[in-house]
């Protein structure tokens, strides 16, 4: 599905991510699968509560506590990050994979000067030489904690299979106690003659209210009574088959209950063996690697210990001779306080160097006056200029992959268009790898080397810019770029009917079938697979299988692309007039 001739950076691979709420599981990500390659734009686009940050935040180790990841791998530089523990994320979050949030504002502290944010975390890492240390056992401290962590995953998996099991049965149970519930309350407030009831009420106490003599109201009351009467008796009646059809209701799922309980305990003892298996060999194969890895963690930390010796006495011998020579040859004060501000400057981050590195990456983000701008609060800036500090705390550590959730949301456009330009030229002058998401596929058109389009928690369609925009395949795309405005637009945009499934309960087939409509029978029953467009295109739709009716794409969307063929067809023979008549000119000259 991917190019194989890029570098693979990060590999997402069937990831599927629930929370438990009170009223369940919420299915947030079901199935996630998808590659990041060196130097490449990866957008992520679809609605809110399609999954995109869910994604993006298991990447990033930052989950709130009551999710749960059920199955799938994130893989980064041979480790699954879903295995590792926290010691050896905070390795990886920040120094090699940085984040950008939606709201610069909440991202930054509101009384600490924005320079003190930038350089907080250079300072927390300034020791160089335990960097170096970290460096040198990172392989094998991270083989020794994610044994440990592995083991508590497979723990976490067993009593899963347990909770699964309960919840399948617990809902059933819940179903049929309801269609209980449901039958009483119904024989309680049944009344066929409603209606009438009502409206004999309020024409007897208009008459009341109008009628001061005792004696005519004592007569009203009556005549209420006997005409009420026969309707109260047909009522009640109703109430009384009602509640025998109730009781027979309650027989029978009284019944099932009781077998499905029975079935419960039964099936919960069952998979609790298997998960106490599955535990158990999660342990042997904890304990029989762990002495092992310990042993090689202890000795790697020998001699990460006496390689930072060695090299510690190497360059004081250096220093020591460096200083004595400039001392022979008269060397001034400030040449001395030179050299030894160098020699220091090996094994601690300085704050003076602290802040020369967040003035030159505060240019680099274009912030105006690096040195002004560095002693203000976050209040001082622009909601622009704010999510620009943001991007340049995220890049001090020189990360290798960045995740920009929805970075320009909170922004204007013209401040978006600043923001998605300054993206695109750090990831080209720092060849970083980026995960764009966002909801609106307008804005990620210029940001794409590759766009996954996101739907209740799944991927539904994959391919190029390119493949995406101008041959998109998948109802759910056209949906999307139909409800986008731009240039073309003359006529009423179309709005996507309807809104994302509920993921406690995930609906059978194809999640977006219900608002789809090009749905056929088939979407009903059946989630479709990918089907292969091109080598690097992929849909999930039924539409594109081969015994499927022909669809074609909404007039609006077929227009767009026409007109955008168009634009840049007529953009390209203008640029080769440019160039022939640069020529030409260059020609006549000489």
């Amino acid at each position: 599905m991917e190019n194989e001739n890029k570098q693979l950076v990060l590999s997402v691979k069937d990831l599927a991510v629930s929370f438990k709420t009170d009223a369940g599981l919420v299915h947030a990500v079901r199935g996630v699968s998808f590659d990041l390659f060196k130097g490449e734009t990866l957008c992520i686009v679809g609605e809110s509560g399609s999954g995109k940050s869910v994604t993006s935040k298991t990447i990033m180790g930052i989950l709130s506590a009551n999710a749960v990841i059920e199955n799938g791998s994130v893989v980064y530089e041979g480790e699954d990050l879903t295995k590792i523990d926290e010691s050896e994320f905070h390795r990886i979050r920040g120094h090699k994979i940085g984040m950008v949030f939606q709201d610069p504002l909440s991202s930054l502290n509101p009384i600490m000067k924005v320079g003190k944010q930038i350089t907080e975390a250079m300072l927390v890492n300034s020791d160089l030489m335990k960097q170096k240390y970290d460096r040198i056992i990172s392989k094998e401290e991270a083989a020794y904690k994610n044994i440990e962590a592995k083991r508590k995953t497979a723990y976490q998996r067993a009593d899963r299979l347990i909770e699964n099991s309960d919840e399948d049965y617990n809902k059933q149970i819940y179903a049929l106690d309801s269609k209980i519930k449901e039958a009483y309350y119904k024989a309680s407030t049944i009344n066929p003659r409603k209606k009438e009831m009502s409206a004999l009420y309020e024409k007897y106490e208009k008459l009341l209210h109008e009628t001061k003599d005792g004696e005519k109201r004592k007569a009203i009351y009556a005549e209420k009574q006997k005409e009420l009467q026969p309707l109260i008796d047909e009522m009640n009646a109703a109430r009384v088959e009602a509640s025998k059809e109730a009781s027979q209701i309650q027989a029978e799922n009284k019944q099932k209950i009781k077998e499905l309980t029975a079935q419960k305990k039964s099936e919960h003892a069952r998979i609790a063996a298997q998960a106490k298996q599955l535990k158990k060999e999660a342990d042997a194969e904890f304990n029989a690697s762990r002495p092992a890895l310990k042993a090689a963690l202890d000795a790697k930390k020998k001699e990460a210990k006496a390689e930072i010796e060695k090299y510690k006495v190497e360059e004081k011998a250096k220093y020591d001779a460096d200083m004595a020579a400039l001392k022979a040859k008269g060397a001034s004060e400030e040449e001395l306080a030179k050299r030894t501000k160098e020699y220091n400057s090996l094994f601690k981050i300085s704050k003076e160097e602290a802040k020369a590195a967040a003035l030159k990456v505060m240019a680099e983000v274009g912030i105006p006056q690096p040195e002004v701008r560095f002693n203000q609060y976050p209040f001082e800036f622009s909601g622009g200029m704010r999510q620009r500090i943001v991007i340049a705390i995220a890049l001090t550590a020189n990360p290798e992959v960045l995740i920009c959730d929805e970075p320009t949301t909170a922004l204007d456009v013209t401040i978006q268009a600043q923001i998605l330009e300054l993206i695109n030229r750090l990831k080209k002058e720092r060849n970083m790898s980026v995960i764009f998401i966002s909801h609106d596929l307008g804005v990620v058109a210029n940001m794409a080397d590759r766009v996954a389009v996101m739907y209740a928690g799944k991927i539904v369609e994959v391919g190029t810019a390119a493949e995406v925009f101008y041959d998109p395949k998948h109802p759910y795309t056209w949906a999307l770029l139909s409800s986008i405005p731009d240039l073309d637009s003359h006529e009423q945009l179309e709005a996507i009917p309807g809104t994302p499934p509920y993921l406690l309960n995930p609906p059978k087939g194809d999640a977006f079938a219900a608002r789809n409509k090009y749905a056929m029978a088939i979407d009903f029953k059946s989630e479709p697979p990918f089907f292969k467009v091109t080598d690097t295109h992929y849909a999930a739709t039924w539409l594109l299988d081969k015994r499927a009716p022909q669809a074609e794409k909404p007039r609006i969307v077929s227009q767009r692309i026409k007109a955008s063929l168009a634009r840049e067809e007529a953009s390209k023979e203008q640029e080769a007039k440019e160039v022939k008549s640069e020529d030409n000119g260059g020609d006549q000259n000489a």
